[in-house]
């Protein structure tokens, strides 16, 4: 019998070294750094030492929004995965990837009532993350959205699910959807700084919901 996988963890909005270790001794899988206009932007010229504190095995990715060459090119130097959460089309994704995987965020709004997988699937090559839409910002509002929606996606291949996950909704949002990871900022913040507790806390409702250990 195959065991069950085990849903992923990203921490999202890295600004220092210490968010980092922070978020390595609470388990999680990958860790992101937001380089896109947003209230956890880090300017290029701080990338390399948070980078430097991203142990081996722990994935990185770097969050842009309808940004150029300049800002993914710092990324990729330092071994960052590409996460695009503006407008960009696929061919501004695979570009500014230069064939490398990438993750595209779908924004979903609150009163949607379908997910449009046809706009989805022009980026095949993509992890598909989905979030909860929020007038004027792309991410970090802790607004949730209806996850059932996401269901189509998640049975034909693996998506990653975010939007005002905390550790007390997360098991359910992996119980009823079983993504391939989770992704969350807000949530594990407390006055707008992360958190120890919550990340801990988070991680281990994820496992529990998932089957992990």
């Amino acid at each position: 019998m195959t065991a069950p996988r085990r849903t992923r963890v990203k921490f999202c909005g890295m600004t220092s070294a210490r968010d980092v270790a922070l978020a390595v001794e609470a388990g999680a899988d990958a860790v992101g750094v937001i380089v896109a206009e947003s209230a956890r932007r880090v300017p290029l010229e701080a990338l390399e030492e948070i980078a430097a504190a991203i142990p081996p095995l722990v994935a990185r990715i770097g969050v842009l929004a309808d940004q150029g060459e300049r800002e993914a090119e710092a990324l990729r130097a330092l071994g960052f995965t590409l996460q695009f959460s503006g407008d960009e089309t696929p061919s501004d994704c695979r570009a500014l990837a230069r064939g490398a995987p990438y993750i595209k965020v779908f924004h979903v709004d609150a009163a949607a009532a379908a997910v449009d997988l046809e706009r989805c699937a022009d980026y095949s090559g993509a992890l598909w993350m989905f979030d909860a839409r929020a007038p004027g910002v792309r991410g970090g509002t802790g607004t949730t959205f209806d996850w059932s929606l996401t269901l189509p996606a998640a049975r034909a291949r693996r998506i990653v699910v975010s939007g005002g996950l905390t550790a007390e909704n997360a098991g359910a949002c992996v119980s009823a959807v079983h993504p391939y990871a989770v992704d969350v900022r807000s949530g594990i913040e407390t006055d707008g700084e992360k958190d120890p507790a919550k990340m801990r806390a988070f991680v281990g409702a994820v496992l529990r919901a998932s089957g992990g250990d």
